[in-house]
């Protein structure tokens, strides 16, 4: 019984779902109908829009007196035309919804014809997914909403470029178009190589092809010219008989003698024993001779290219110029009752707390002693972290830092400043082996380890610095050890630097190697920039240049600058189509709160695109702030920024703020830091520089022969305001008040705002908008953001005008 309900119930569904596909199925008369009106209406739309983009201007303030029959629009379609279109176009995808026209059309045809409406569905799918990416590519594009973009184009492009940026979004509309390529079209990169493969071959067999061609005409043409003259056909005849004869007096085994051209030779060989024998006609092809590539004949007349040839008498600084602080000090003194006298001390405070140790070492440093512990088994390694203050008051010392465990060791180390410190000299951390042979393309030594190592590093595989800490912790020294570094080991043609510097005190040393080794905008007095407003300029010039450089890379395919500097060495790359020697390019910002503080976005927008894309065109940053608050090391700048150092801050949210983690603060200060590049701290004294070692180094590489001006960056202006009139107060239009409200209220510039919120037409929201930019309420143009607004709220508003009046 209850299988045959169940029977019963299935078979009573499957009626009921029949039925209902019966009763949405269309009959064929249906379809005719239909598709004939879907083709036609497919063709009216297409000439609505058509006409849109000749009188939309006309039309839009139609737009709202649908109703009233006196208005008559131009478009094509009138009323019904301009509606539509507006809709669409303006108010839609922009030029992206000619898209909607065809599909229209084309579903009129599968309905006509009733062909399979699952390809139907395809193209509606990406034909709306193509006008979509259009729209949205058009919005980027475009500064303002407008015509070609659509509302929908704009404000979906203002989204993903608030949510990921402008690099994001590039990225975003890229994977789409690679999607719709590889999906839609079916094209993989082994098809798009063997179709170009294809091509090749094609082109070779027609242009053998016509080689071939032609050889036949004239060798006609010859035969049809000893036919029409008997004289030369004899001479020919006698021609041949001799050649006949000369062959058959030699050997039957002729030797091929080279000969430099590819021409065929035809050879006729008829046997000396036998002269009734046929005679045979060899064919024979010289083979080509080897042409020598050209760059590598150039290397070997010329040899590689050198970019120091033009300073080729130019000599490094020597070490005598940096003081040697180790003949004074005699270098790290080991006292060995202040180890007995701390290990003790160690000991005792971990066994108060009943933790036993079972092996104790050692190891001094210029300014920091590190004690290795291993503690008995069983002992928990948060139970001793949690003794720093404790351990740190048994020993009276400052900034004891316990690292728990050791990275790569099974030990705990415990860090104890020593009571007399060493310094680190420039001079010994220059003349070490590690930075002398260092195989680097941009060498730092920025001191010594806790293991008196000196420890050498690569700005090019940082690739940004970021460095931060106190006032008086060693930020500046650290910098003019860097750039000391560079001084020692990089020729003037291999690297140039970008020194901004508002404290105005910190790098004017450097402006004696200003036509050695700096770079500057042209047009511009000193290379060293200490005027905030002049580094806005800067930055966006080295983003030209960034882009230039990129432009050259793909030009010469290859992946980055030390590739492509060893093409150009090699001769392969041609001057005369812009090709040059691209030098290293290191931007120095000493203080870079300072810049936040006056600049903001527009300091810290090319420095986060200067972050993200430069590493690969040589342009390496490096920044230094004395406030690590979050206001100024943001996120942006943060995420770009792997390497950091940090000097003695404060409190631990500076210290996590730099470095993502405490242990800046526990410091003593003087040179003492952190370094990190996305793993592990290291702990090293910086090397100290002097400001009379900095001064005797520039004052011998400024006397030396030098460039005849300081290297020129590509020159950039800023964007101007989008109006220079003094609009009077009585020529306003007037809806000037209204559309003021408007703007404060939502705090947004832009002409759209003020065409959607009242229904305008575009030229007439543009000019309110240089209107109120004359009047002071929102601020100049800006690209494709929207205007900065001036007037905070509403009764500032009525203030501002209020005045006007007066």
């Amino acid at each position: 019984m209850a299988k045959r309900k169940a029977t019963k119930k299935n078979s009573t569904s499957k009626k009921s779902k029949k039925s209902l596909k019966e009763k949405f199925t269309l009959s064929r008369q249906q379809k005719v109908v239909l598709g004939t009106f879907l083709f036609f209406l497919g063709i009216a739309l297409f000439f609505a829009f058509l006409s849109f983009f000749y009188n939309w201007k006309v039309d839009q303030s139609e737009i709202s007196q649908f109703t009233d029959r006196s208005s008559v629009p131009k478009n094509w379609l009138r009323k019904f035309g301009a509606k539509v279109s507006h809709f669409f176009i303006f108010e839609g995808f922009g030029v992206a919804s000619l898209i909607v026209p065809v599909l229209v059309s084309l579903t009129g045809i599968y309905l006509f014809f009733d062909l399979n409406r699952k390809r139907l569905a395809g193209f509606w799918f990406w034909g709306s997914l193509v006008m979509l990416w259009i729209s949205i590519v058009f919005g980027f594009i475009e500064q303002e909403s407008g015509l070609f973009a659509g509302v929908i184009g704009f404000e979906t492009n203002d989204f993903l470029q608030d949510y990921v940026g402008f690099i994001g979004t590039v990225l975003i509309l890229a994977f789409f178009a690679i999607v719709y390529i590889v999906v839609r079209l079916k094209y993989t990169p082994e098809k798009i190589a063997a179709s170009i493969k294809k091509t090749q071959e094609t082109i070779v067999e027609d242009f053998e092809q016509h080689q071939a061609t032609e050889e036949a005409n004239t060798k006609s043409s010859e035969e049809t010219d000893l036919e029409e003259d008997p004289t030369k056909k004899e001479e020919a005849e006698v021609l041949n008989a001799t050649k006949t004869i000369t062959l058959e007096k030699e050997p039957t085994n002729v030797e091929e003698k080279p000969v430099n051209s590819t021409k065929e030779e035809k050879i006729v060989i008829k046997s000396a024993d036998n002269p009734s024998d046929i005679a045979m006609e060899v064919e024979t092809v010289q083979e080509e001779e080897e042409v020598e590539n050209l760059s590598a004949k150039l290397v070997k007349d010329f040899g590689e290219f050198d970019p120091k040839l033009e300073l080729g008498n130019y000599q490094f600084p020597t070490l005598d110029l940096l003081k040697d602080y180790a003949s004074q000090t005699g270098g790290i003194t080991i006292d060995q009752s202040e180890l007995e006298e701390n290990k003790n001390r160690i000991v005792d405070t971990l066994k108060n707390y009943k933790i036993e140790i079972a092996q104790i070492k050692a190891t001094v440093g210029p300014t920091v002693t590190l004690y290795e512990i291993v503690p008995e088994a069983g002992i928990r390694i948060s139970k001793i972290k949690n003794l720093e203050d404790d351990i740190a008051l048994s020993l009276a010392a400052l900034g004891i830092r316990i690292i728990a465990p050791i990275p790569g060791k099974g030990t705990i180390g415990i860090e104890v400043p020593n009571k007399k410190s060493t310094i680190v000299s420039m001079r010994s951390a220059i003349a070490s082996p590690r930075f002398q042979n260092a195989e680097m393309e941009l060498p730092l030594s920025l001191g010594k380890t806790i293991a008196n190592e000196t420890f050498v590093v690569d700005l090019a595989k940082m690739p940004h610095l970021l460095m931060a800490g106190a006032t008086g912790q060693g930020k500046s020294v650290g910098l003019n050890a860097i750039l000391t570094s560079l001084l020692y080991k990089k020729h003037p043609a291999e690297v140039k630097f970008v020194l901004v510097d508002p404290k105005k005190v910190e790098l004017t040393l450097f402006n004696k190697i200003e036509r050695h080794y700096l770079a500057k905008l042209p047009d511009t007095e000193e290379a060293i920039i200490t005027d905030n407003t002049k580094v806005i300029n800067t930055l966006n010039s080295l983003c030209i240049e960034m882009d230039t450089r990129y432009d050259l890379l793909k030009q010469a395919m290859v992946r980055n600058i030390k590739e492509y500097n060893a093409k150009f060495k090699a001769r392969k790359l041609n001057p005369e189509n812009g090709h040059k020697f691209l030098p290293y390019i290191v931007l120095v910002v000493d203080e870079f709160a300072d810049l936040i503080m006056t600049a903001g976005k527009e300091v810290e927008t090319p420095i986060a695109r200067l972050a993200q894309l430069a590493r690969a065109i040589g342009i390496h940053l490096i920044i230094a702030t004395q406030r690590p608050s979050v206001n100024v090391i943001t996120g942006m700048i943060k995420a770009n920024f792997p390497a950091r150092i940090a000097f003695r801050v404060t409190s631990k949210i500076d210290s996590r703020t730099i470095l993502d983690t405490g242990g800046a603060d526990q410091l003593i200060g003087r040179g003492d830091m952190l370094y990190t590049q996305g793993n592990d701290l290291v702990r090293i004294q910086c090397a100290f520089v002097d400001t009379p070692e900095v001064e005797r180094i520039t004052d011998f590489i400024g006397s030396q022969k030098a460039y005849p001006d300081a290297h020129l960056l590509p020159e950039y202006e800023g964007e101007e305001s989008g109006t220079s009139l003094d609009i009077d107060v009585a020529d306003r239009d007037k809806l000037f008040n209204e559309a003021a409200e408007v703007i404060v209220t939502a705090q947004q510039g832009s002409a759209s705002l003020l065409q959607r919120k009242l229904k305008l037409g575009y030229n007439r929201a543009g000019r309110l908008i240089d209107q109120l930019e004359a009047a002071g309420i929102v601020g100049p143009f800006e690209g494709s953001k929207a205007r900065q607004v001036l007037v905070t709220d509403l009764v500032a508003l009525q203030q501002l005008l209020d005045e006007e009046k007066k």
